[in-house]
């Protein structure tokens, strides 16, 4: 999956192309990377992308320490602290910023307009302006888009093959850190719903509380079905929402599908 890639090798690419006469000038001088990642500090999952990618910036030479200075900003899907780390990591003027997840790259695209920034794990990256098309980006970023538009309603197919009976499926996302605040995803998740003759859910969430609501709705009947987004937010807090539409948890359990 390009989402699980990305991380391992994202500014291989970029470092590799720095000039090599440049380099050489200047061997003495440690260069600076940031990098703000969505996920929290004790994510297994993002801790192992953030390893990835040090070692191949490595065995192409940069070394933490040595030659390249590397600032780590963890937000935790948090949106004050996206913004707030934004901010610190533009100030520190860095050669380089790695960027993962849509909420996380607007964040540092409001600050910046000069200094390059390298994406991840953005779903849209044309429709929430970061570049001017997929070809062309223009400005000052460029990077991987991870998913399309269309996933929306294949998720739901994929649901409904799992589980023919179900009659309700609910989409749950944070419109703060979502594609498109959502919409990215949900045109083509309705419409699917609407040909399979299911009723479709928009389920907003912005905190634990209101995943729990949402769970505790959904789960009140049987039938259910559940989509999560993946974003930054469903993906700090999927753990919560897999124990929260758990059998224990509500009438027969929620057949959910997790792309997070």
């Amino acid at each position: 999956m390009m989402k699980r890639r990305a991380f391992i090798t994202l500014l291989g690419g970029a470092a590799a192309s720095w000039p090599l006469a440049a380099r050489a000038q200047q061997a003495d001088r440690m260069r600076r990377i940031g990098v703000l990642t969505g996920y929290d500090e004790s994510d297994p999952e993002g801790k192992a992308y953030l390893s990835g990618f040090m070692q191949r910036l490595a065995e192409l030479g940069w070394t933490d320490g040595h030659n390249v200075r590397m600032h780590v900003r963890w937000a935790a899907g948090n949106v004050d602290r996206i913004r707030t780390f934004a901010k610190e990591l533009v100030g520190l003027q860095p050669e380089t910023i790695l960027t993962s997840g849509t909420a996380v790259t607007a964040a540092i695209h409001r600050e910046t307009q000069t200094v390059p920034i390298v994406f991840t794990v953005v779903g849209d990256p044309v429709g929430d302006g970061f570049v001017t098309s997929l070809h062309r980006p223009g400005g000052n970023i460029t990077g991987f888009a991870s998913q399309e538009g269309a996933m929306g309603s294949k998720w739901l197919e994929l649901l409904t093959e799992i589980a023919p009976d179900v009659k309700r499926i609910a989409m749950i996302f944070n419109p703060e850190t979502a594609p498109g605040r959502g919409s990215y995803f949900q045109s083509s998740f309705e419409a699917a719903a609407r040909s399979l003759k299911v009723e479709p859910i928009a389920a907003p969430v912005h905190s634990d509380a209101e995943i729990e609501m949402i769970m505790t709705s959904l789960g009140r009947e049987p039938r259910g079905g559940l989509i999560v987004m993946p974003e930054n937010f469903t993906s700090v807090h999927r753990a919560r929402i897999i124990i929260d539409s758990s059998p224990r948890q509500s009438t027969g359990g929620l057949w959910h599908i997790c792309p997070c």
